[in-house]
């Protein structure tokens, strides 16, 4: 089953006094990816709008995600970055490639291919309670494959959902023995015990349609949402928030090895505090086909 929706993504900066300069980067565009057997989705149309108006300059960072940086140098009180986009996205058919031993994860080609993965990030520092729940998942394990649902069910048994108890510098193990967070907590808490037993872990930014039963045309209010991949002979996409495999109505911005590498926007400025952060996201299901 594919879907086709539209995203609005609006953020609001207000500033107490007049902002003289400042230089940002937006991170807000759904990807377009390759179709094998995971998640795959093209971007049919998207723009990305400043205010006030400036030139946008274009790249891919690091880890394949587009980046729109701009510099605003005259004096302004409020900034705003309106990104809108229509994606086609679904699950495509395929068959998955045999799940990996523990004994193929450490093949020496694959532990250099997957280092970034594999390492800890600021994020995901493990601690002493990290160490030893992931101890527990691969000793019981009998394959990674297994491994994922153990995390996946730890996860669900030790996190609450609960927004304003984290922001988003809150590392995997803070959120963890809180055992309350929202979406990028539940990410860094999976990541990290998914890379202590030796499954490289990414993190991935974008979006997450969660009104099953709107009508077609139905605005639906969202935000920016968080999940998982992890590598099992293919990068396989997880939602531990939903508790549910990444399909159909999740849209994918970038990729990562937590959230600092795919904040959905980041900058610098030098003026007045900034008094009042506001953000809304719009989503509307515009049609549906087969697999």
């Amino acid at each position: 089953m594919s879907s086709i929706l539209r995203l609005d993504h609006q953020t609001t900066y207000r500033y107490a006094s007049l902002v003289n300069a400042s230089y940002n980067e937006a991170r807000m565009t759904p990807a377009s990816t390759q179709a094998q057997v995971t998640l795959a989705q093209m971007t049919l149309e998207a723009s990305l709008q400043v205010e006030p108006a400036t030139d946008l300059y274009t790249y891919w960072d690091y880890f394949g995600t587009l980046v729109h940086c701009f510099d605003l140098q005259a004096p302004h009180d409020e900034l705003t970055v309106h990104s809108s986009a229509v994606v086609e996205t679904g699950l495509v058919q395929g068959t998955f490639p045999p799940a990996p031993s523990w004994d193929d994860l450490m093949s020496p080609a694959l532990l250099d291919r997957h280092c970034e993965y594999l390492l800890p990030s600021p994020l995901t520092q493990p601690d002493e309670t990290l160490a030893g729940l992931a101890d527990e998942i691969r000793t019981s394990s009998p394959d990674p494959k297994a491994a994922l649902s153990k995390v996946l069910e730890v996860i669900d048994e030790r996190m609450a959902y609960q927004k304003g108890v984290t922001d988003t510098t809150t590392t995997a193990s803070t959120a963890l023995h809180l055992g309350r967070g929202v979406c990028q907590d539940y990410a860094h808490v999976a990541i990290a015990l998914l890379r202590l037993t030796g499954i490289p872990a990414r993190y991935a930014s974008g979006y997450f349609h969660h009104h099953r039963n709107a009508g077609i045309g139905e605005v639906v209010i969202g935000e920016s949402h968080a999940w998982i991949e992890a590598w099992l002979g293919d990068w396989i996409g997880m939602d531990p928030t939903n508790a549910v495999p990444v399909g159909s109505w999740h849209v994918l911005v970038g990729r990562g090895r937590d959230y600092r590498d795919v904040a959905p926007l980041r900058g610098i400025y030098s003026g007045g505090p900034s008094v009042a952060a506001t953000t809304e996201v719009k989503i509307v299901l515009l049609g549906e086909g087969g697999s």
